[in-house]
């Protein structure tokens, strides 16, 4: 029945810094050693860049940024069966993302994760290569595919 479940359009961002680091946030739902980058869902009649956008904003008050790229593929992830039903009001199975490289141009200390719906507690750079062992173990596999666009587009 719940595998029956249509997949969730979203979207996510990759922010580097000036020294190629990755921004991630730890999600306050599970703040456990998990970090995750910016990503959520398209709203109805938005585009994915719009939505990018909005996310970024939302989650972490970033507004200068300068767009390198937007990847081509969207890429997937499935929950695991102790969140299916439970995530996103129990209408999705998972989620199918379009994902953007873009470049952090603004001032650190524009950074800011008290929002008006807060989802990160604590926020770091770190190496790209570092992406699939921060994540939670089912959005690993989206993690280790754009470890590989960040790898072939800082090269």
């Amino acid at each position: 029945m719940l595998s029956k479940l249509p997949m969730r359009n979203g979207v996510g961002v990759i922010v580097l810094n000036n020294e190629n680091k990755v921004f991630v946030g730890k999600r306050k739902d599970n703040p456990v050693d998990r970090w995750q980058m910016p990503q959520g869902g398209i709203n109805k009649n938005e585009t994915p860049f719009n939505a990018m956008k909005r996310e970024l904003e939302e989650e972490t008050s970033i507004t200068k940024i300068k767009i390198l790229k937007e990847i081509e593929s969207w890429l997937e992830y499935e929950l695991p069966p102790n969140l299916l039903g439970k995530i996103w009001k129990g209408k999705y199975r998972g989620q199918k993302q379009k994902w953007f490289i873009v470049k952090f141009i603004g001032d650190e200390n524009e950074i800011n994760l008290k929002t008006e719906h807060p989802e990160f507690i604590e926020w770091k750079w770190i190496d790209y290569n570092t992406l699939p062992e921060v994540i939670v173990d089912f959005k690993k596999e989206v993690y280790i595919k754009l470890r590989l666009e960040i790898k072939n587009f800082i090269n």
